[in-house]
């Protein structure tokens, strides 16, 4: 009996997560009614956006076992040299832009993969020795100073304004995006590499999985939607400084981890990834609506943050014992 509620909790996690959002989001409705209406949850989903886009991303790294702390001093970046760019540029077209950044991005991401894979040294050493040179970068590159909206083209900074299909373009770059990566590791033999790395990397490289390229991919792909989401920041705040984004390394892997994404790897989905940014997205946005100060909103998200990552070691070893148990039975 236990065996078998162990195995549907860990099955079905995100039904379990998604019930607690509800009842959130019904709880800070009763408080507080602005909360459920269409502009504030508009408002929500464009703030959320940007980090669904990196926790997304986030997630494969932190599948394989891996971490990436350099990803806001990427962002922040990317988005420097894409701000000066359109300042210089005012012309340039927005998808340019994009791509400017993706591409900005992607380059941070090579050197991160290249000094996992090539050179061995551990992830949180080399993202955490890049996010401080990246930063120095961006405060190097900006000369010290900040690019302000009225420096930014309009058509710049109505990439976060505009609408795609009568969906904010925020919000359908991460619709876009999740439906991507939804289908790649569900559905690609790639994506089911990164699984296999995770779970037990000796056994992986014994199959002839190449861990190198596997890498390489997860940490280049983090590094371009690092820039993406530099672009994405820099035109909905039209603003870009050399601490954009200081410390957001942390809220995405918070969103992971809500998410059921496991730190010691093998574990993770697209949907729980979602869902633990949507509910970093209510705490964010219902708690100030119900007067809950600043300091005990940093609280309350650590504490949930705690529990979640209690109940996610609980249950994988309950679920590995039963495994265990299966197989001696």
């Amino acid at each position: 009996m236990e065996s078998n509620l162990i195995r549907y909790v860990s099955k079905f996690r995100e039904l379990g997560l998604l019930g607690f959002i509800i009842i959130l989001a019904i709880v800070i409705q009763f408080l507080n009614p602005a909360f459920l209406t269409l502009g504030n949850l508009s408002d929500m989903l464009k703030n959320t956006a940007i980090l669904c886009i990196l926790a997304l991303g986030m997630m494969l790294v932190l599948v394989t076992r891996g971490i990436d702390l350099s990803i806001g001093a990427t962002l922040a970046l990317s988005g420097m040299i894409t701000a000066l760019t359109v300042s210089a540029y005012p012309g340039l077209s927005p998808f340019l832009a994009i791509l400017l950044g993706i591409i900005v991005g992607s380059a941070c991401g090579v050197i991160l993969g290249l000094l996992v894979s090539k050179v061995g040294i551990l992830p949180i050493i080399a993202s955490l020795g890049l996010m401080n040179a990246f930063r120095g970068m961006t405060f190097w590159v900006g000369g010290g100073d900040w690019v302000s909206a009225y420096q930014m083209p309009d058509s710049f900074k109505g990439i976060a304004t505009s609408n795609i299909l009568g969906i904010n373009t925020l919000v359908f770059i991460a619709i876009i995006i999740f439906l991507f990566f939804y289908y790649f590791v569900n559905n690609t033999i790639t994506g089911r590499q990164i699984y296999a790395l995770g779970s037990n990397p000796d056994s992986a490289k014994i199959s002839g999985i190449n861990a190198n390229k596997v890498y390489m991919l997860v940490y280049t792909l983090m590094g371009g939607l690092s820039g993406l989401a530099g672009v994405l920041w820099v035109s909905k705040f039209a603003s870009s400084q050399g601490d954009t984004a200081s410390g957001y390394e942390l809220t995405v892997i918070a969103a992971c981890i809500l998410g059921g994404v496991s730190i010691n790897g093998g574990v993770g989905k697209v949907i729980g990834v979602l869902l633990g940014a949507f509910l970093l997205g209510v705490l964010d946005n219902g708690l100030p609506l119900i007067n809950v100060s600043p300091f005990w909103q940093m609280g309350i998200e650590g504490v949930i943050i705690l529990v979640a990552v209690l109940f996610n070691t609980e249950i994988k070893k309950k679920v590995e014992k039963n495994n265990r148990l299966r197989r001696v039975i």
